[in-house]
């Protein structure tokens, strides 16, 4: 049984980074206890975009034997939409599901994230109305939920993206997140 002093860790991902799809795919399965879900915008908060190194990727892709990795055209992505969607999906419960299709649309589908067609379809994928959902993305409680998103993870010391926060700490490697909590639950990794 887990300690009642336990922190739930958070994720802190951006829709449009490879990378944070990578650790999406793991996370719930690779860390003791099962992680809140906090979309982010990078650029929000003063990380910089870079051309990710796509053969690296791709490699490590291959050695977990996932779906290859398809680029969108549109690169970086434009993922303000997608933000606002997957901070709806959190207030109704389907930030994992939605986040995981929207990850999947843009890197396994290559589509374009930021076309507001690939957020719908994600969101379709998790069943949540488009109609629903695209009323959501324009409530100002949704755009305050993504801004206090952003605030959190500054606050907590996101420099980059994906992040992992454990109590007081921010982990970028799932395997030292995962280390972390397990030190702090008492189990054995």
């Amino acid at each position: 049984m887990l300690s009642e002093a336990l922190t739930q860790p958070v994720f802190y991902y951006d829709l449009g980074s490879p990378r944070c799809y990578l650790l999406a795919e793991r996370i719930m399965a690779d860390l003791p206890v099962v992680p809140e879900w906090e979309p982010v915008l990078a650029v929000d908060l003063g990380i910089e975009v870079v051309e990710p190194d796509r053969e690296a990727l791709e490699l490590l892709v291959d050695e977990r034997r996932m779906q290859p990795l398809r680029w969108p055209q549109q690169w970086p992505p434009d993922g303000r939409t997608a933000a606002l969607a997957a901070t709806y999906a959190k207030h109704i419960g389907r930030a994992v599901a939605f986040s995981l299709a929207c990850f999947r649309q843009t890197f396994a589908g290559g589509r374009d994230l930021g076309d507001e067609s690939t957020v719908l379809i994600a969101a379709a994928a998790c069943e949540m109305h488009p109609s629903a959902v695209l009323k959501g993305i324009g409530l100002r409680s949704v755009t305050t939920g993504l801004d206090q998103a952003v605030a959190r993870a500054r606050a907590a010391g996101v420099t980059q993206l994906p992040a992992i926060g454990v109590a007081d700490r921010v982990f970028t490697e799932l395997e030292e997140a995962a280390e972390a909590l397990a030190a702090q639950t008492g189990t054995q990794r």
